[in-house]
């Protein structure tokens, strides 16, 4: 046991194990309530040869348009350096205003296969985070701005 030196003084401080239980984190587009969310089983494993095959890449992400007769449904027109693509996510729900992403780079899946939503076609796959665990989903993001078409992996 330790001793104090003579002129000092200790004072006891109860031990807190939650000092604030009912809090709720705040995220963009709605308030999640982090306490309530039950962490999801790890996937099986793939291997590596997998994961090589998909190509994931940093675009900027341009505009975002609405898509006509969609209630979930905007258009994200993507800058990849060297080409431009169409990206179909359904965030109209998750965000109040989708618009607030346009300017932001973003992670995105670019050797899906096309495919055809409400009369456009879309030709990559946006990162997002949270959508699967049923909180507002957030942009997948590199931490610093790095050059459109920089492969992530």
């Amino acid at each position: 046991m330790k001793c104090i030196p003579k002129g000092r003084f200790v004072r006891r401080v109860p031990v807190v194990k939650n000092l604030f239980p009912h809090t709720s984190i705040v995220i963009p587009g709605g308030e999640q309530n982090m306490g309530e969310m039950k962490i999801a089983p790890v996937k099986p494993s793939v291997s590596a040869d997998v994961l090589d095959r998909i190509d994931v890449r940093v675009g900027r992400i341009e505009l975002v348009e609405n898509v006509e007769g969609s209630d979930k449904l905007v258009k994200l027109v993507v800058d990849f350096g060297d080409h431009k693509r169409n990206a179909l996510v359904g965030m109209k729900k998750e965000r109040e205003n989708p618009k607030e992403i346009e300017g932001k780079q973003a992670l995105f899946v670019v050797n899906v296969e096309p495919r055809k939503m409400m009369g456009h076609i879309s030709e990559a796959l946006l990162f997002d985070i949270g959508f699967p665990d049923g909180i507002t989903p957030v942009l997948a993001v590199p931490e610093r701005p790095v050059p459109n078409g920089v492969r992530a992996g």
